[in-house]
């Protein structure tokens, strides 16, 4: 392809980034094509799940996903500016500042809340459809609870312990539910009964969550019924004043905080652009998902009208998702040649969250409820996140939705929350660091640093292996040593077992003589009939692989045999010693402790492979594992460096990646009157 192609994309929302990574996937090693992304905001925002954040459940962190994790390492330039208006016919979209052209053109602006024209609740309503709506719903809330308990008039306490949320659909009961948990923290909190907190869902329809089937609906009305939430369906609203809602029959309910989820309608900017219109501010669009009279003119998401079985598409994930996916397959073929693809959606079903603990979902045919219907929702947003963004966006999701969760609302309550204070952890890391250090202290007492005196690692490789920088004397004397060791770790075995046999007899005899009184003859019987009715299940003494087994000589002669034979053995000798010693200071200080505490995870797995670990040293590993939340800032140098590196921008990666590199070798004395050749009683 000889011309270059523009591709431009404005808006970061569910249908514009998924339009963008189809894109950058098709065209990964076309360098005559160009993707950018615009958008006002550096991050894409989670929409689903702002209700979460709106009744405090979670972080705002966690509906924000920055683009540099969505596009890092593609070709998908982020452009951080708000566009204004867009001439089609010389194909520029301009902002106050710059000008940018393309030569085809997505358009994702979502939708914004729709108000029907109702007077009063623009100006005195919430609405929750941003993640700035997330945050000014959580802080007035709490601003609410805190105002109120200093209220002694009952009924301004009533109207400012009211929730109002209008609208039954998604957005409006998942909203419900989290101000239904949030009532019972706040409750506590505040010392304010819960009896006194009056939640209100009020809806226009017959029913509420119209696209769910009717037994689900069933469900969640009775739940709802069960927290104590009013549900008034059948009940339009009609105005609202401050502090004050209107209903068509005449009643009002006095509140201070009304919140709106009554639907969307096309955003402004798109009902302002040149381009055929639908109903509610959506944007005509082909089966190609093009504009009519722009070909090369694309729509995603909820900015979309076409009808599908006369009916138009909903404004949910899904449909921005597969519209998406046409717009990506559609402009690939304008660009490389090839079919265009029409589109037909796939919905899998709806899944509605009350709370942290409860919900409804019809995903794939299978219905759900309770517990299995929320984690049903959870999969779903891993995966999604999976696609988005990678391994590290699931891990924060989970962080947020269950290991930082301080309030057990989540389907695990507490489960796996609570977090261990950091001084309780600091003897154990100041004993691992002492260990550490000795053991390189002891390697420099047995000669490892006397280089003349020749290699004190030998016993390290396979029989007939020497290592770089060995004399042939001292080579000579090498395997004259190995001969030495093999036969007196024979005899010492023979030995040990002859000594036993002698105990045994000389007990026997004495037994026999008469020396022990009757009382301890009772017991030495006892004794051994507990013995042979409970032999040693498990003995821990005995390494996890054996060091002859084929698990062990694969590794040691893949590794040692293959790599480390071929380092000098001053050098490897002197890397093994300074090794130890800076693990162990680094822990015993509190400086770069997850770099000490992953070395020593990768040490014993090293460990373990060489057949030089036993079971009863795996505790090792979980202690090592237990640094790596955060050890080093408590009582430790961690404590400054830390920040410092965050504020950084990252720029001690490189001595991050350096230490890695030198703690990932590492070695242990010889064991002299034992069949393994490693000592591993270090510990």
């Amino acid at each position: 392809m000889a011309d270059n192609k523009h591709i431009l994309i404005i808006g970061g929302g569910y249908g514009g980034i998924e339009a963008a990574k189809r894109l950058a996937k098709t065209f990964k090693k076309d360098t005559h094509v160009t993707i950018t992304l615009i958008d006002k905001r550096p991050y894409h925002t989670l929409m689903t799940e702002l209700h979460e954040v709106a009744g405090h459940r979670v972080e705002g962190d966690s509906v924000r996903v920055p683009y540099a994790k969505i596009f890092g390492g593609s070709k998908v330039q982020v452009v951080l500016d708000t566009i204004e208006s867009i001439d089609f016919t010389k194909q520029e979209a301009r902002s106050k500042s710059a000008v940018y052209t393309y030569d085809y053109l997505v358009l994702g602006t979502g939708a914004e809340p729709d108000f029907f024209g109702i007077p009063g609740i623009k100006e005195n309503a919430l609405t929750l459809w941003s993640y700035e709506d997330a945050v000014r719903i959580r802080h007035h809330i709490e601003s609410t609870f805190e105002q109120a308990v200093a209220i002694q008039d009952p009924a301004l306490r009533r109207k400012m312990l009211t929730f109002v949320v209008a609208g039954a659909g998604f957005t409006g009961i998942e909203m419900a539910g989290e101000l239904l948990e949030w009532r019972d923290v706040m409750c506590a909190k505040w010392l304010v009964s819960p009896e006194e907190v009056r939640i209100v869902v009020v809806e226009a329809l017959p029913t509420i969550l119209p696209m769910l089937e009717e037994d689900l609906r069933k469900k969640v009305e009775r739940y709802l019924q069960k927290k104590k939430v009013e549900v008034l369906t059948q009940t339009p609203i009609v105005g609202a004043d401050a502090g004050l809602v209107k209903l068509q029959n005449g009643s009002t309910i006095e509140t201070a905080t009304f919140i709106w989820t009554c639907g969307v309608q096309g955003s402004q900017f798109g009902g302002a652009l040149a381009l055929e219109k639908g109903k509610r501010n959506r944007i005509q669009v082909t089966p190609e998902m093009n504009a009519p009279q722009y070909p090369n003119v694309f729509l995603t998401g909820d900015m979309v009208w076409f009808l599908e079985n006369e009916k138009p598409l909903p404004q949910v994930v899904e449909t921005a998702l597969q519209t998406a996916d046409v717009v990506a397959h559609n402009i690939a073929a304008a660009i490389k040649g090839g079919e265009t693809k029409q589109f037909k959606s796939n919905y899998h079903g709806f899944m509605v969250s009350v709370g942290s603990k409860y919900g409804v979902s019809n995903a794939g045919g299978i219905k759900l409820s309770g517990f299995f219907a929320i984690a049903m929702k959870h999969l779903v947003n891993l995966h999604y996140l999976f696609g988005v963004a990678g391994i590290n966006q699931c891990w924060e999701y989970l962080k947020h939705e269950f290991l930082n969760m301080d309030s057990g609302r989540s389907i695990l309550r507490g489960f796996g929350a609570y977090k261990t204070r950091g001084y309780w952890i600091l003897p154990l890391r100041l004993w691992l660091g002492l260990m550490w250090v000795m053991e390189g202290v002891n390697k420099i007492g047995e000669g490892w640093l006397a280089w003349s005196s020749g290699s004190k690692s030998w016993w390290m490789f396979s029989p007939g292996v020497i290592q770089a920088g060995v004399t042939k004397a001292a080579e000579t004397l090498q395997n004259g040593a190995a001969e030495a060791v093999s036969a007196a770790s024979e005899a010492a075995t023979e030995g040990a077992a002859a000594a036993t046999q002698a105990v045994a007899e000389a007990v026997s005899a004495a037994s026999d003589a008469g020396t022990w009184d009757a009382a301890g003859t009772a017991a030495t019987q006892a004794a051994e009939q507990t013995a042979k009715a409970f032999g040693k299940i498990w003995d821990l003494s005995k390494p996890i692989f054996d060091v002859n087994g084929p698990v062990a000589t694969w590794f040691r002669t893949t590794l040692m045999d293959g790599i480390a034979a071929h380092i000098p053995f001053q050098i490897f000798q002197l890397m093994v010693v300074l090794t130890e010693i800076a693990i162990g200071l680094a822990l015993m200080g509190g400086l770069f402790t997850w770099l000490a505490a992953a070395a020593s995870i990768a040490m014993c797995i090293v460990f373990t492979l060489s057949g030089m670990f036993a079971w009863d040293q795996v505790w090792f590993v979980f202690a090592a594992f237990l640094m790596l939340g955060g050890a080093g800032r408590a009582f430790g140098l961690d404590c400054w460096v830390v920040p410092f590196f965050k504020r950084s921008g990252g720029t001690g990666f490189p001595l991050y990646s350096a230490t890695i590199c030198i703690w990932t070798i590492r070695a242990a004395k010889p064991r002299p009157k034992n069949k393994y050749p490693l000592d591993v009683v270090f510990f």
